[in-house]
């Protein structure tokens, strides 16, 4: 039986918190071990849109190989609706250091539920007695984003993520920011209201340290907390932009002094959300080590 971590790990920050997300293709195993030793917080080895259909075969195995060898990663498998999706899952299942699998284009809560069963060794067993199974759901299209809080209420649902790029050629939507606010809105507030870590925004493909930064505070602006990405060298910058700043964690420090830990040195309301806010960045510090 597989056992999955609570809040899987790699770079010591847990699976909730992690703030870069590296795609790897499978198709490419010479890359797995160089992700893993990167300064991303979690690698996801691709066997879906990274691998043609003739050799995914071939490059399932190598993840597997590369698992059960020690490797640890997240994988995304392929969709529910084709016919890879069950081969990804069978092979996968019982190994113990795969934190987690990134479900492509999700389009509905049962998907998830389906996904965990079969990766459980249950293929038509109901949701009691799951194994700790944690998937990420990717949404990618129209129909993926208006099941968006049915997808995030999933029982094995474990943050959801925006595949930006289908999701414009499937609504024919612009990559401005301001055309992309409602998907990245509507999926942050799912994710609130299911009581689920903020979701993970789409990666930026441009290879270009300016436009990843531009595109990472976007990302922290939409009030998401993770962001996809092609290269490992994108990973500090990901990681730097969705943290607080040493002059974030300094004016957290200076409130919550002032107003108290315990709120003992509030005034009035308009405080509250100061002190929140302050409590907040002084946990993210906490985490990632800042200050």
């Amino acid at each position: 039986m597989t056992t999955f971590l609570e809040n899987p790990v790699l770079s010591g920050v847990a699976a909730d918190k992690a703030r870069s997300w590296l795609l790897v293709p499978a198709s490419k195993p010479e890359l797995f071990t160089p992700a893993a030793e990167s300064a991303v917080d979690a690698v996801i080895l691709d066997i879906e849109d990274a691998v043609a259909p003739a050799a995914k075969p071939a490059a399932r195995e190598a993840v597997v190989a590369w698992l059960r060898a020690g490797g640890r990663a997240w994988v995304r498998i392929n969709d529910a609706t084709t016919p890879y999706w069950a081969d990804d899952l069978d092979a996968l299942r019982g190994i113990d250091t795969l934190e987690g699998v990134m479900l492509a284009k999700t389009e509905s809560g049962s998907q998830v539920e389906a996904t965990a069963d079969r990766l459980a060794g249950r293929p038509d067993a109901g949701r009691d007695g799951q194994d700790g199974c944690r998937i990420v759901a990717l949404v990618e299209s129209a129909m993926g984003l208006e099941a968006a809080p049915e997808i995030a209420r999933a029982e094995a649902t474990f943050r959801l993520a925006f595949g930006s790029g289908d999701f414009r050629r499937d609504t024919g939507m612009s990559d401005d920011p301001m055309a992309m606010a409602y998907p990245r809105a509507r999926l942050v507030v799912s994710s609130r209201a299911a009581r689920l870590p903020g979701p993970i925004d789409g990666p930026t493909l441009a290879v270009n340290d300016s436009m990843l930064s531009r595109d990472s505070q976007l990302t922290v602006s939409m009030g998401m907390t993770g962001k996809l990405c092609m290269h490992s060298d994108q990973g500090p910058i990901v990681n730097r932009e969705l943290a607080p700043s040493a002059a974030d964690v300094a004016w957290a420090r200076e409130v919550i002094a002032q107003l108290g830990e315990d709120g003992s040195g509030v005034r009035d309301g308009s405080d509250l959300p100061r002190l929140a806010k302050a409590k907040k960045i002084t946990a993210q510090a906490a985490v990632f080590s800042i200050g």
